[in-house]
Order: structure tokens, then sequence, then C-alpha cells
């Protein structure tokens, strides 16, 4: 429905009614208009046609340029809105509270010496490059570093290496996990890429930590297992693929919520931490984002929290803005603003 040339939005307008609800937990995942989309179903004509709708809101919205815009679009829309969160008083008072941390991690040399060389080699053919081909030259710029800012052995794609010793991130994971699981308790360890999961689940076998994996493969009825032993307490760390396990699970055995990796909008992330902080949680849930400092997940970081403090909805569509950067603006994204440890 939130994409107006779909099938399904356009069989929806067919139907005569006298009224329309739209029901969602993200009325703004990627961009504004999909709350166009919406608004315009249940109230047609609010916000006039598309384009103009682009033109006189969501672009100076978006972009942050026009810090007006955003209050006299939410203006024109609050009538016909009811929002509630968990957080409004009265609507889950017995939620306990939700604690959300940045962690910063260190690159390894190893993690250094390769983000430069992908730098330095990608930024050259993008500066020789124009159109379609420099915006997936970007995109393939940013998967690579934030593949190396997970670790050397994800982005070398290399099968049975060496785990340990080679990633800050793996090095803080293994210092959360000794800590939450000594005081018996279970944790939700997010990641959108399914290799890099499959490499943190042998590094908890190898040092003898029980762990299961749910990704989008995942037969139904293995994942309703799954769901089982965790919530039972048969294995205390539940490794998830972020898109395939982020909505529809209800995981409030765990007291702690790991974001391995960022993902392009805060709302997915929300979406994901929630099979954790949901009604039905009776323990305090704390909330651990790892970030590699000095790299583009630092600046990405940024970006993000500025999109979610910015009306608290996501203004832009993931990395498909950052393709639209200049060379001089790329460089700065992706610049290492680090030293080896």
């Amino acid at each position: 429905m939130k994409n107006p040339f779909s099938a399904t939005a356009k069989a929806l307008r067919t139907i005569g009614t006298q009224a329309k609800v739209a029901l969602t937990g993200t009325p703004v995942e990627n961009n504004l208009s999909e709350l166009w989309a919406l608004l315009d179903w249940t109230t047609p004509g609010l916000l006039g046609p598309l384009k103009v709708f682009r033109d006189r809101y969501a672009r100076d919205v978006e972009s942050g340029q026009d810090p007006q815009a955003a209050e006299r679009l939410a203006a024109l829309v609050r009538p016909f809105l009811l929002r509630r969160k968990k957080s409004d008083p009265g609507i889950a008072p017995e939620l306990p509270p939700k604690t959300e941390t940045d962690r910063a991690v260190a690159l390894t040399k190893e993690q250094i010496a390769l983000y430069e060389a992908v730098v330095r080699e990608t930024l050259a053919e993008i500066g020789r490059s124009a159109g379609i081909a420099r915006r997936g030259l970007v995109v393939k710029l940013l998967t690579a570093l934030k593949q190396i800012c997970n670790h050397p052995a994800q982005y070398l794609k290399e099968q049975g290496g060496t785990i340990a010793g080679r990633s800050g991130k793996i090095e803080l994971l293994d210092e959360l996990l000794d800590t939450i699981l000594s005081e018996d308790g279970a944790v939700l360890v997010f990641t959108q890429y399914t290799a890099m999961a499959r490499l943190i689940e042998a590094h908890l076998t190898a040092r003898s930590v029980p762990a299961q994996f749910l990704h989008g493969g995942t037969p139904v009825s293995r994942r309703e297992e799954m769901v089982r032993r965790f919530q039972d307490g048969e294995a205390p760390v539940f490794l998830l693929s972020l898109k395939a396990a982020g909505t529809g699970l209800n995981l409030t055995r765990a007291g702690h919520v790991i974001h391995f990796d960022r993902w392009w909008n805060p709302a997915v992330e929300d979406q994901a931490t929630d099979r954790a902080y949901r009604i039905g949680q009776t323990q305090p849930v704390q909330v651990h984002r790892m970030i590699a400092e000095g790299t583009v997940e630092d600046r990405i970081a940024e970006m993000l929290k500025r999109k979610k403090d910015l009306a608290e909805s996501v203004l832009s569509g993931g990395e498909a803005a950052f393709t639209e950067l200049t060379d001089a603006e790329l460089a700065d994204l992706v610049r290492l603003q680090v030293s080896p440890r």
C-alpha cells in the first residue's frame, strides 16, 4: 500500500467505501512518498498529486534544509493521524526501561589495510565513471567497507579461516557475551549479512558458546522450534538475519539486543529491537549498536540519528541517497580517521 504504483495499491483504489482506515507500525520507512500513498488513499486530495507533494513538502523535509517544512507538514496531517507508541503514558505502563548505547570499536591493522586499499582503488574508479555505473560503484564501495568493518573474512569470502583476533567487533562481542552469559542472561545478535552470521556462529561454536542462527531460508517449523528453545533458555545466544527475523517474533527472554552492523534506516533496526522490547517483557532491555570508529559507519550513524530526530521519521531512501554525493563528498564520507592499534 505504501507503494502507490503497486498492484495492491491500485486495486484498493478501485474499491468504493464511505470510510477508509490504514493501520501501520511504520507509516514512513524509506521516504515521505509512503506517507503520501497512505493518506492519498484514506483522504484523497489532502496532500495533492504526488509530484506537487514532493516539490512542496517532501524534498525540503527529507533534506533538512527547511526546518519549518516538517512542522508545516505535521500540522497538515495531524488531524488525520492517530499515533500511539509503547512509550506513551498509559499505553504499556508495565514495560521496563530500555537503554540504547553506541559501542565504538577500533579496527585491527588488517582491517585498516583492507579499508584504505578499497577506498583508494574504488574512488579512483568512481572518478572515471558516470551515471548508473557510478551509482553501482558507490553502492559496491559502501558494501565492501561495511563488510571490512565487520570482519576481513567476510569481505575476503574466506571459508574456514581464522576468526578470532582479526576484528574489533568480534572482540567486543566476546566481551559482551561473557558478561551477559555469566549473569544467566540471553541475547539477540542481529546482522544484515548471512555470511557474517555464519562466521559468528562458527566462532561461538569454537568457544563452546551455545547459539543458533535464524535466517531467511529457515523453515517455519524450524523457526518455531528455535524460538521455543530460546524462550526456554536452551540456547541463550540467538543470531538473527535482520531482514528475515526483524518482525513477527516474540523473544522476550532476551535482556540484551546487539546490532552487529547498521542497516540503512533506523525503523528496521527498531522493529528488530522490538522482538525483545515488547509487551510481555519484564526485564530491562539493553541495546548495543556496534560502530567501527573513524569509518563510514561513524558517518552513517550520524546521518541515521539526524533522520530519526527529524520528525521521528526515516526521511531518505537508504544507500540510494549516498549514490548522489559528489566525488569530494564521497571521499569525505569513506575517509578513514583512525590510527592502527
